[in-house]
């Protein structure tokens, strides 16, 4: 069974909302959601980010807001800034759940906090798990929050989910749009990047704006990486990147991990999970033609996103591994793809 390294997944979000049902979610599985450690390691899930988000006060996934996402063009309203004195409590949590994970597995799940870490892990058959934080609401403006979730194994972070926060500006959910949507980082925001470069802390790009990227790529001296995001000239979602912003990913040697997201891969922008492969598979080719082979891996979205129904879960990636061979990717660019470009990151961006 090939190994995948997967991008982005919003398990710990699911824990967080049922905390009385985390074991039967993690470890026996409820046949709901994504993800859980049994199908994890029936579909060859090896390792990946596990993201802490923090759920907004007022519900984006509103009916009435998400009906409007099934008939594009739509432009949903964002959510209100959260400040790091709400974000920190529901952030902490999600970071001890992931420790919890790691210590209610019986030694088939490890929080990895290096390169080294995450080979080791697959290399034993343990999933390698990094935490990551996606929107950094729980990050006060001096940064000393920063170096406490540092300490606890944070290595990965986006400074925005598509709210704003206090060191910049998301794009919008909506269909078509640019993602340039607004201003770039704040003064806040150039200290964040500068410190997560300081402290090896990969800085996510998905989510952020046109003009936010472009600030991050002017600062960073790490590579430019969208752990799930898929392509403009595909699907013109404010959440896909232009081939301008592939383009400088791949000067950079950077990554992006194709999101299943069904709304990010139709032409039509609509939450069609009747899809099929192929829509998957074109957003690959994309992907692949516009950064090279070696920067191009898998960034599911899983317990976060509609995905297509022939791919259902986690257990149907040896599926998707299928099609990939199918679709005539030979076995050195499935192995890139699913995990070894992944893995050549963490290097470049951790070291060693």
């Amino acid at each position: 069974m090939t190994p995948i390294f997967d991008g982005h997944n919003d398990i710990l979000l699911r824990l967080l909302h049922d905390p009385a049902a985390r074991e039967a979610i993690w470890l026996t599985g409820q046949g709901k959601g994504h993800l859980d450690l049994p199908r994890m390691r029936a579909g060859g899930f090896a390792g990946g980010f596990f993201a802490i988000y923090l759920p907004s006060p007022v519900d984006h996934d509103d009916p009435d807001l998400m009906a409007q996402m099934e008939t594009p063009p739509y432009c949903l309203p964002l959510p209100e800034l959260i400040g790091a004195e709400a974000g920190l409590p529901p952030a902490f949590a999600a970071a001890a759940l992931l420790l919890w994970m790691e210590r209610s597995s019986g030694g088939a799940f490890r929080v990895c906090r290096s390169a080294a870490e995450v080979r080791a892990a697959m290399d034993q058959g343990v999933i390698a798990g990094i935490m990551h934080m996606e929107g950094a609401e729980a990050i006060d403006e001096g940064l000393d929050n920063l170096h406490a979730f540092h300490a606890m194994g944070l290595r990965s972070l986006g400074p925005v989910w598509s709210r704003p926060t206090i060191f910049g500006h998301g794009v919008p959910f909506a269909f078509p749009a640019s993602p340039d949507t607004g201003p770039g980082l704040t003064e806040a925001g150039k200290r964040l990047v500068r410190e997560c470069n300081r402290l090896k802390i990969m800085i996510d790009l998905s989510h952020m704006n046109a003009a936010g990227f472009d600030d991050v790529a002017a600062l960073s001296d790490a590579p430019l990486v969208a752990t799930h995001s898929n392509a403009h000239a595909l699907c013109p979602s404010s959440r896909n990147l232009t081939d301008r912003q592939l383009d400088m990913i791949r000067e950079s040697r950077g990554m992006v991990g194709l999101n299943y997201a069904v709304g990010f891969l139709n032409a039509d922008g609509r939450r069609d999970t009747g899809c099929g492969w192929d829509p998957l598979l074109r957003h690959l080719d994309h992907l692949i033609a516009r950064l090279g082979e070696d920067h191009v891996g898998l960034g599911s979205d899983f317990d976060g996103a509609e995905i297509p129904d022939v791919l259902g879960d986690v257990a149907g990636l040896p599926r998707f591994v299928e099609v990939m061979r199918a679709h005539g990717f030979g076995e050195a660019l499935i192995g890139k793809i699913c995990h070894r470009n992944w893995l050549a990151l963490l290097e470049r961006t951790f070291g060693g």
